[in-house]
């Protein structure tokens, strides 16, 4: 399902972009506590969940980058299908009109990806972008869905980490700032790019501070979340990170 001559489903867009494992200025690091293999499914479990979540949001297509790269690809179109059978057989609807993959980013820095896809949202005519990366798997849809919000009334919208970094980050109108231009290594990368846009004279807001998994300590802030979700009855939100999660540490115990 590319996204060239598909008719879009509505004037906004999500667009994931689905990371690596070791990525331009962030890399899964669990100090060995899980081998590339775990870490591997690790990762088409945040992938999955952050599909979900927003593919359950009404009213917004949604856009699927990833680089061109054989592995990536198969694993990719394994989790779309896995989520396209789950969503239509718990929902009976088609997403085919919503969803759309991407095989257009450059083997590059994380801005440039970035900048890749947001600038190729708005060329296909989108009118709100919200770009969130594949390590925020706990992320809900109803975050996502006050991002878009806030974009009826700002020029970008930023979801800050507890690093200085971002786990979301939205645009409307128009591509506002080059994104290739910041060393997104930096841990100074979320007030370089605020303050880039404050100095341009555009109105931006933030939502609540979040986090990606990427560490240890960011497991503990995954499982404590997805007992809470529970304990709230939401069965959905990080479903296939509990799963995997729970089948990787069964294998580390036997």
């Amino acid at each position: 399902m590319s996204a060239a001559g598909k008719k879009k489903y509505s004037n906004t867009v999500i667009a994931i972009c689905v990371q690596e494992t070791t990525e331009d200025g962030s890399n899964l690091d669990f100090d060995g506590r899980f081998d590339d293999r775990q870490k591997d499914l690790l990762s088409q479990s945040f992938t999955a969940d952050t599909l979900v979540a927003a593919l359950s949001i009404p009213g917004a297509s949604v856009r699927l980058f990833y680089g061109d790269d054989l592995e990536t690809r198969a694993s990719v179109e394994k989790i779309v299908h896995y989520v396209q059978n789950k969503i239509e057989k718990n929902s009976g609807k088609a997403i085919d009109s919503r969803l759309f993959l991407d095989v257009e980013l450059p083997a590059d820095r994380w801005g440039v990806k970035m900048e890749t896809a947001i600038k190729d949202c708005f060329a296909e005519g989108f009118e709100k972008v919200i770009f969130l990366g594949s390590r925020t798997p706990t992320l809900t849809a109803k975050l996502i869905t006050q991002a878009i919000d806030e974009l009826d009334n700002f020029d970008a919208v930023f979801g800050p980490t507890v690093e200085g970094r971002y786990y979301l980050l939205g645009m409307r109108g128009q591509y506002h700032t080059s994104l290739s231009q910041f060393d997104w290594t930096e841990p100074t990368i979320y007030s370089d790019v605020s303050n880039t846009l404050t100095a341009e004279g555009l109105h931006w807001t933030e939502l609540e501070m979040w986090y990606v998994v990427e560490h240890p300590e960011d497991l503990e802030y995954l499982v404590r979340d997805i007992n809470q979700f529970r304990l709230q009855g939401d069965e959905v939100t990080a479903h296939e990170t509990e799963l995997t999660l729970s089948r990787l540490l069964a294998e580390s115990e036997a």
